[in-house]
């Protein structure tokens, strides 16, 4: 089945077709661009160019698949609301997959998982191979204290990377589309019901209503 991926929980903007197979998964199309403030302006036209570049239409695509954090409010909002709108216009199922896991599910190992947080934190959760150790979690990177892990890995750890004091991947990491569609295959395979996705916020958005 013919899988649209998207994902706006990190500075990157991504979007991907995936051919979800019995056993096998194949990357049809994908654009990313590294832009914290490009989610509105990115994501659609994304969508678009992935389907012409696939030689397909969206009548083609049966399920959506979406990062659902945690990340910054606004960027992730952008990503869920596509892709709900997405779905609901073509009456197909969508599922949410946690962003992080589209990272930490492709590591080996004990690995730490952080994305930048803005407020100079970051969201994090700890791997063993592949699979996320507990749930994911928000901190200053200083004030996390002595964590099990060999390695960090994500856009978090390389850019704090002296406060974290675990050795860090050279290249930050995004989440990968296809393991994100990966997390989610079971779902697609057996066409269980359509998800409400519930973002991971994990802390109140920066905007604040007006006091009277």
């Amino acid at each position: 089945m013919l899988t649209l991926v998207v994902d706006t929980a990190t500075s990157a903007v991504q979007a991907a077709l995936v051919e979800i197979e019995d056993d096998e998964l194949f990357l049809s199309a994908f654009r990313r661009e590294i832009d914290s403030r490009g989610h509105v302006e990115r994501l659609t036209p994304f969508i678009e160019e992935c389907l012409a570049d696939a030689g397909r239409t969206s009548a083609d695509v049966g399920a959506v698949v979406a990062g659902v954090g945690p990340g910054p409010f606004t960027g992730l909002r952008v990503g869920m609301v596509t892709a709900a709108a997405f779905a609901d216009g073509r009456g197909i199922p969508v599922y949410g997959v946690c962003s992080l896991d589209g990272i930490g599910g492709n590591t080996r190992g004990r690995a730490l998982v952080a994305t930048d947080a803005r407020r100079k934190e970051i969201y994090w959760a700890v791997y063993e191979n592949g699979a996320r150790v507990g749930e994911p979690q928000v901190g200053k990177p200083a004030e996390l204290g002595e964590l099990d892990a060999d390695y960090a890995i994500g856009e978090g750890a390389s850019k704090y990377a002296d406060e974290l004091r675990i050795p860090a991947e050279a290249v930050a990491a995004y989440p990968d589309p296809v393991k994100l569609a990966e997390l989610a295959a079971g779902r697609v395979r057996s066409g269980a019901p359509t998800e409400k996705l519930t973002p991971l916020y994990l802390r109140r958005p920066d905007a604040q209503a007006a006091k009277p």
